[in-house]
């Protein structure tokens, strides 16, 4: 087999597994959006409130505990196999094993035995503390899923991943709409309404966990017999291991602590953002006098305003992610060109999708908003949308570009600058909303400045290490120019036909699709894409043909 050919191949497996792992994050997403639509119709926005606030706790005990063992036991497995050291493949797994068990285990009891404090002392939210200790459990047991998920992903197949994502999103939205049902219930009891209000909302919030720990609990069971199923071949191949190579655990423990901590640093630092601003949105609120509104408020931010966001982002974020293995192919190559090109593919497949999704949210924020969250006033939630929809824009450009780094070789890079605006972004958060007095619109308008500053850095780190320069026209104008057109169309399409038909999902669909026919038509019309970026494009080859039908190329 000739290298380029190897590398055609290997490029290949890439994009289908990257593919594969796209996929099931879509799918998770939206699952996450049609169980969150029921939950917070059950408990209301200041039950998710109390729901976000256990997560936030939740995500970083999570990240110091287990978040990079996927990636470090891939790693290290993928070394060892492509050196045919079995034995040692096997001795990695056994020492991941030990040592999911000692930080899973000491971040349960540290969350299970502090929830009073980081709920009531860090967050100024007491009757978080339900949903905090239903979560606890989970960590220990995300610690050896992540074991196992990297285990399968170091012998290059992402499926195990993917479908025990899909199967514990699955198992999470039915009992946490279930048990947040039955424990709102409970909460609204005598006995809890005479100890004052919330019970209800809090208890509700903890069934939503619940929830969260059985979907984790169905996905470890699931890849756990793939792993039982898989054992007698791992046992063939450690009796066939002719290299006679054995590390000491020592050892492995030393190269599995080497991997680990740097990746802890980076996503710490990435997902501390959201802890930070509840501490200070709690307190700051407080001191303005608008704590009675927070908890209210936070729910709506984090699962009204927020969730819709995360749909485009994710979209956007995994048909860019298929191409960065190329890019890190190109960087080994030392390829520059091939480099300068995926990069520039990247941010605008990216931007294609981001800028029309923020005009459409845009335009369509209270007929959207009112169709998936029909129990209380939407106003905030709609405000949020309109003001802060531009976010979508920024948060796809700084993921994206974090990416390409990582692809060229920058690890550091996306650290550093992530350091400086979560700095700049607490001192603007701050001025917004103490002096300001600009309640939870201090929070809309400093994410938007973290991440358009991300951007600013990235784009700098990134011409810093390769000759790229940013492409406006068909990156930005045109499809801007094109979503402009379809937002146009999309806002007269649905009063169109909300005005002759009063169904709300009907003009929803209606104005949705012809926005997507407009924007695509649009795009072409004005060459914001050639032939050979749309046949990258997944379903591209056989869209070529009606476009060239419809002469739109």
């Amino acid at each position: 087999m000739s290298g380029a050919d190897g590398r055609g191949k290997t490029g290949s497996n890439f994009l289908i597994q990257g593919s594969i792992l796209a996929a099931a994050g879509i799918i998770v997403r939206l699952i996450g959006i049609l169980y969150r639509i029921p939950m917070t119709n059950i408990i209301g926005d200041e039950g998710m409130g109390y729901y976000s606030t256990a997560f936030n706790v939740y995500n970083i005990m999570l990240i110091l505990s287990s978040y990079s063992l996927p990636v470090a036991v891939s790693r290290m497995v993928s070394a060892k196999l492509a050196r045919k050291e079995f034995r040692n493949v096997y001795r990695i797994f056994a020492v991941a094993m030990i040592y999911a068990t000692i930080v899973g285990g000491t971040a349960f009891f540290v969350t299970w035995f502090g929830a009073d404090f980081f709920a009531s002392k860090v967050f100024a939210t007491s009757l978080a503390v339900y949903a905090l200790r239903a979560l606890a459990p989970t960590i220990w047991l995300m610690a050896y899923l992540g074991v196992l998920r990297g285990f399968f992903q170091g012998h290059g197949t992402m499926l195990p991943t993917a479908v025990s994502q899909i199967l514990e999103q699955i198992v999470n939205a039915v009992i946490s709409v279930v048990a947040a049902f039955y424990l709102f219930r409970m909460g609204n009891g005598a006995f809890w309404a005479e100890k004052g209000d919330g019970y209800a909302e809090a208890f509700g919030a903890a069934g939503g966990t619940i929830g969260t720990g059985m979907g984790a609990f169905a996905a470890f069971l699931f890849v756990l017999g793939l792993f039982f199923l898989y054992r007698p071949i791992i046992r063939r191949r450690c009796r066939r291991d002719a290299t006679g190579l054995s590390d000491s655990f020592g050892k492995v423990g030393n190269a599995l602590l080497s991997i680990t901590i740097p990746v802890i640093l980076s996503s710490t630092i990435y997902n501390i953002n959201s802890v930070i601003d509840n501490g200070i949105m709690a307190h700051g609120m407080a001191m303005t006098g608008q704590g009675d509104r927070f908890l209210s408020l936070w729910g709506i931010f984090n699962n009204k305003y927020m969730l819709l966001v995360n749909v485009p982002l994710a979209m956007a974020n995994s048909l860019s992610s298929s191409l960065i293995p190329s890019i890190s192919g190109a960087c080994a190559r030392k390829d520059v060109r091939e480099m300068v090109k995926k990069t520039g593919l990247v941010i605008r497949f990216s931007m294609l999708i981001a800028i029309p999704c923020t005009v459409g949210l845009t335009v369509l924020a209270e007929p959207s908003m009112n169709l998936l969250f029909h129990s209380g006033d939407n106003t905030e939630a709609i405000r949020m949308m309109i003001y802060g929809s531009s976010v979508i824009i920024f948060l796809s450009m700084s993921t994206v570009s974090n990416a390409i780094l990582q692809g060229l070789g920058r690890f550091r890079e996306p650290v550093k600058n992530a350091l400086i605006a979560l700095i700049l972004h607490i001192v603007v958060l701050v001025i917004m909303l103490i002096p300001l007095r600009m309640g939870i619109y201090a929070l809309v308008h400093s994410k938007i400045f973290f991440a358009v500053l991300m951007c600013w850095l990235n784009q700098r780190s990134i011409r810093a290490a390769i000759p790229y320069r940013q492409e406006f026209r068909r990156t930005f104008f045109v499809p801007g120019a094109s979503s402009a057109v379809m937002g146009i169309f999309a806002w007269l399409i649905y009063h169109g036909i909300y005005a002759v038909v009063p169904i709300n999902i009907l003009a929803i669909a209606g104005s949705v699709g012809f926005a997507v026919l407009v924007y695509g038509a649009v795009l072409l019309l004005l060459r914001g894409i050639t032939e050979e970026e749309l046949r990258h494009m997944p379903g591209g080859t056989k869209l070529m043909g009606l476009v060239k039908k419809c002469r739109l190329m």
